[in-house]
């Protein structure tokens, strides 16, 4: 397989995520100002939850696909994640919640599918799907991110450093494109199931908007 099929196939999975993305209501109303501080704090100890699980999921794609090009994907994805949450620490801490805080928080079930399905394929899964599966929903999380630290911001009294954690995601990390596609290239290459890829990207997609939709459930 070649690369202009890897990049085929990312285009059809963006257009089907496209298809499928409805309004964020969480950012929607942190917009508005009218986010209650219990929300925000959800908001943290949810992440604190998703981010530690990613860079383990990470961490264990590397491991099992070592070599070039998927290695050194999934590798500097879990020292992403691992400089994720440093800068959570500092939005915790705006909120005046602690590492035990957070860590002793009840996580709301549907706010959690989104890292227990990425956990399930960094287990299961192939490295083509984990590849596209992030590669075609990382501009519109990165979209939320930067809505959410304009908002924190504007409406509620955070300074830049707070809000590090969401100009960090808001932004894709410089050429991570190019490798994803190469991952997803090489894996179809070698018999990777183009359609599984594609059915990957959908479902973290849909499990995505279960964790806004769990932040925001309840609010008027």
């Amino acid at each position: 397989m070649s690369g202009h099929t890897a990049t085929e196939l990312a285009a059809r999975a963006r257009r089907q995520i496209a298809d499928a993305t409805t309004p964020n209501r969480f950012v929607d109303v942190l917009e508005s100002g009218g986010m209650p501080r219990e929300r925000l704090i959800w908001l943290a100890a949810e992440e604190y939850r998703i981010v530690g699980s990613d860079r383990r999921s990470f961490a264990l794609l590397a491991a099992r696909f070592p070599e070039a090009p998927a290695g050194e994907l999934f590798l500097g994805l879990a020292q992403g994640e691992g400089r994720a949450l440093a800068l959570l620490d500092d939005f915790a801490a705006a909120l005046g919640e602690s590492d035990e805080n957070l860590s002793a928080y009840e996580p709301r079930p549907f706010a959690q599918v989104y890292p227990a399905y990425l956990a399930q394929r960094a287990a299961f899964g192939t490295a083509s799907e984990v590849a596209l599966a992030m590669l075609a929903n990382l501009e519109e999380w990165g979209a939320y991110c930067s809505r959410t630290a304009r908002a924190l911001r504007a409406h509620y009294g955070f300074q830049e450093k707070d809000v590090g954690f969401f100009t960090f995601f808001a932004g894709s990390p410089p050429g991570f494109e190019e490798q994803a596609l190469d991952v997803i290239a090489s894996g179809l290459a070698s018999g990777d199931d183009p359609e599984e890829a594609v059915r990957a990207a959908r479902l973290l997609h849909a499990y995505e908007t279960a964790f806004w939709d769990a932040l925001v459930d309840g609010l008027p």
